[in-house]
């Protein structure tokens, strides 16, 4: 039995978001925390919240409503608010949920044991809202969710204006970290067993920029595929920054994979203007074909927003033909929502919701039959598969799951012994429209540190000391 107080993160959004959550987990254990087992109820209940979706602020307030009866029953348990939507909502939250014991902003993660200890102490709710980035979050500990996997942040906010999102307003202006730091922490990881890196930033292709190195980011994806991992990704890029020398750094350096998310949310020129996305149509699709020419069997997706104000049925055909052009392996496709304290919710000529929906299905028809056809084309290749954990249809005891080095989900007949974090080569036997299947016996099986690990149970910590961050102290 233990006295610790125990913790659960429940996480919203995107890339950045999931691993604000593993420093905020990596926060709570040094601070004396440990995380809540399944049958339990816990102490501590923090959502990472995201403000991106025009649902987003029903959804978190409907949790809260569901966790008011729980909380008043269980004499203790905190609740704590964090994220995009605690930065724009900020001091509403307490006012419309008034049992939220702490909010916390973007900018002051490292603050959240502290306004938990307070709060305790003083019996009233903590409010704390940054309006500028005091520690770099990769500077802080981190609970990682994988043995084999990690995020790696090289850069935190955005300088770009798009008039769709709120993002900037929340998480501020770019700030990079420096080249040393990042290649420290990525040789961490790589000395624990960890696979595979994935580098983030709202826009990673104007990393340096701070700094005056405009090519940067190339020099950096050359630098970590040296570092001994065996697989690099990054996201996301944005096309007006995305220059020949990272098409190089990724065709000549091994390590990266030759998979590339890039955001084209629309096909027009004329919507491009009007979310100031600073590129037109022409030069995204030439970025496309310069990164085919030289990594030919890269898989390319892409982020597109169906509806934006002023949209027109013209506007939206040229949508679709930049979307069959790009034969992308897969995209994100959302439905306009206006966001308020972004330009675009105030635009006149907003496009009604049934029109959206059946240019979004229309939309999401022709990029299926896109997906499913590449998905077809990898049938009779062999295939390398990072195995992975929770990802598809359960595995069982004859099937596990994995990663293609260009990000496909793959199915697998078993290997005697093998483990998430173990890697196997197969051959591709037939493909479904999302994932690929490999019905015979694997070719290899590699067995790995990372295996090893998540065989063992073994939850992997990054320590924030190595990096020069002070411990926080611990809840009495």
């Amino acid at each position: 039995m233990t006295d610790a107080r125990t913790y659960e993160v429940r996480t919203y959004g995107c890339q950045m978001n999931v691993h604000d959550s593993e420093r905020i987990s990596g926060l709570l254990d040094e601070a004396g925390y440990v995380p809540v087992q399944p049958d339990q109820t816990p102490d501590v209940v923090v959502f990472n919240t995201c403000a991106v979706r025009e649902n987003a602020d029903n959804r978190l307030y409907g949790n809260l409503g569901h966790l008011k009866p729980v909380k008043d029953s269980t004499p203790g348990m905190q609740i704590a608010v964090g994220g995009c939507l605690a930065q724009k909502d900020q001091a509403l939250i307490t006012t419309k949920a008034p049992w939220v014991d702490v909010v916390f902003g973007t900018h002051n993660v490292g603050s959240l044991p502290v306004l938990l200890e307070r709060a305790r102490v003083e019996q009233e709710s903590q409010v704390e809202l940054l309006e500028a980035l005091e520690v770099f979050p990769s500077t802080l500990p981190a609970r990682r969710e994988s043995t084999y996997s990690a995020w790696v942040s090289i850069s935190v906010g955005c300088d770009n204006t798009c008039t769709f999102c709120i993002v900037p307003s929340l998480r501020g202006k770019e700030k990079d970290r420096t080249p040393g730091d990042i290649l420290r922490e990525v040789d961490m990881l790589v000395a624990q067993g960890v696979l595979e890196v994935t580098l983030l930033g709202q826009n990673v292709n104007s990393y340096g920029r701070s700094f005056g190195e405009r090519d940067a980011f190339g020099q950096l994806l050359r630098a970590v595929g040296q570092t001994g991992l065996e697989r690099v990704r990054f996201t996301s890029p944005h096309p007006r920054d995305f220059t020949d020398d990272v098409i190089e750094a990724m065709a000549a350096t091994p390590a990266v994979c030759p998979s590339l998310h890039m955001p084209l949310q629309s096909g027009s020129d004329a919507v491009l203007k009007a979310m100031r996305r600073s590129y037109r149509s022409e030069k995204f699709l030439g970025i496309i074909d310069r990164v085919r020419a030289q990594i030919p069997d890269a898989a390319i997706t892409t982020d597109i927003i169906v509806g934006f104000p002023g949209e027109t049925e013209a506007d939206f055909a040229q949508t679709l033909r930049v979307v069959e052009a790009s034969r992308f392996a897969g995209a994100f496709t959302f439905q306009y929502s206006p966001r308020p304290g972004t330009p675009a919710a105030t635009y006149p000529d907003q496009v009604p919701r049934e029109v959206v929906q059946e240019r979004y299905e229309r939309l999401v028809e022709l990029q299926e039959r896109m997906t499913y056809a590449g998905m077809q084309t990898q049938v009779g290749r062999t295939v390398e598969v990072l195995l992975s954990e929770g990802e598809g249809r359960k595995d069982t005891a004859e099937r596990m799951t994995g990663r293609a080095r260009d990000n496909r989900l793959v199915h697998l007949t078993r290997a005697d012994g093998a483990r998430p974090g173990d890697v196997v080569t197969a051959v591709v036997t037939g493909a479904a429209p999302h994932y690929l299947r490999s019905e015979g016996p694997v070719l290899s099986h590699r067995r790995t540190a990372a295996g090893d690990a998540w065989a063992g149970g073994r939850a992997p910590r990054t320590p924030g000391v190595l990096l020069g961050m002070p411990r926080v102290g611990a809840p009495a």
